[in-house]
């Protein structure tokens, strides 16, 4: 399978980004991989805050997974910061192969670097797959998430 990196996003690799967060029944709904300009955007005010690490996973030169890690530091729970995982995707040729797995440690190993006491993610309702990979990882159902679309 080769070696794999874990590195920052460059704006070359949002195409390949984006067609992984459109890759499924869900993301087919909310992307748009044939205008590119509002992810660029994006990307350059996640890089500009030192809170944001968007990531991608590369194997043999091939963009094959992808997260965004957000530092946040809070008052609640004595003052800890905590981090937040988001736009977790691996390419459909690669789930089962221990990528995810890779990426979530890679993003626990970073937050802890960060110095954070918590971790926390969301996952769509309707992901049962995706839930029962973040319960095998140690992750807890522990609230209820709410959001709403502005």
């Amino acid at each position: 399978m080769g070696d794999l990196e874990i590195r920052p996003v460059v704006a070359d690799d949002v195409p390949a980004i984006v067609a992984m967060l459109a890759d499924d029944p869900l993301g087919a709904q909310r992307e748009s991989p044939d205008d590119l300009a509002p992810y660029l955007e994006a990307l350059e005010r996640l890089r500009s805050d030192p809170n944001q690490h968007v990531v991608v996973a590369v194997r043999e030169n091939r963009i094959v997974g992808t997260l965004q890690l957000t530092i946040i530091p809070g008052l609640s729970r004595r003052g800890a910061t905590r981090s937040i995982i988001e736009g977790v995707r691996i390419h459909a040729d690669e789930r089962g192969s221990g990528l995810g797995t890779q990426l979530i440690a890679w993003a626990i190993d970073t937050s802890r670097e960060q110095g954070c006491q918590l971790v926390q993610l969301t996952s769509d309702k309707t992901r049962l797959d995706a839930h029962r990979f973040y319960e095998r990882l140690g992750f807890e159902a522990s609230h209820t998430g709410f959001k709403l679309q502005l």
